[in-house]
């Protein structure tokens, strides 16, 4: 029976060796509206389970936006288009789960040396509007008093246009 069962190279993968300690670059097939994409998830392989079997998967463990994504990939899975090993470490373990709890507390050690802070823009916003409202005020009496000479004068001036009248 030398049938195709799958449309894998089931050989080009197993060949490649993927173990823990691994860091990987796996390129997904993933089709979006009638569309084919192709997506790269980069990380650590943690684990690998069932060997090269037909049900063997691997775990690779990447932050994206500084939170930790872990994704169990099926070794042989067709929508997997292509898998780069980019680097590879000397690791001790067969599993490297301890390498979540050990982020964990490089974050914790981290968040000790933070401290908190409670500033907005808001903030800036309310100390602008206080000085426009005292800049506001100052303008307003300075026109009040330009004002009130000035309508003093016009009085003056219409005074003497009455008393040029008469005359």
């Amino acid at each position: 029976m030398a049938g195709i069962i799958t449309p894998v190279k089931t050989e080009e993968r197993t060949k490649l060796g993927i173990r823990p300690g691994d860091t990987v670059r796996v390129h997904q097939k993933i089709i979006e509206k009638g569309k084919t994409r192709t997506q790269a998830f980069e990380g650590l392989v943690l684990a690998t389970k069932h060997g090269h079997e037909a049900g063997g998967t691997f775990t690779v463990r990447a932050t994206l936006s500084g939170i930790g994504v872990e994704r169990v990939f099926p070794l042989f899975a067709p929508f997997i288009e292509k898998i780069e090993i980019v680097k590879r470490s000397k690791v001790r373990r067969a599993k490297l789960y301890f390498i979540r709890e050990k982020v964990a507390r490089e974050v914790r050690r981290q968040l000790r040396n933070m401290r908190m802070m409670n500033v907005s823009t808001d903030d800036f916003k309310e100390e602008e509007a206080v000085a426009v409202e005292e800049v506001v005020d100052a303008v307003a009496e300075a026109v009040e008093e330009a004002t009130d000479g000035a309508s003093e004068e016009m009085v003056s001036v219409e005074e003497a246009k009455e008393e040029e009248a008469k005359a």
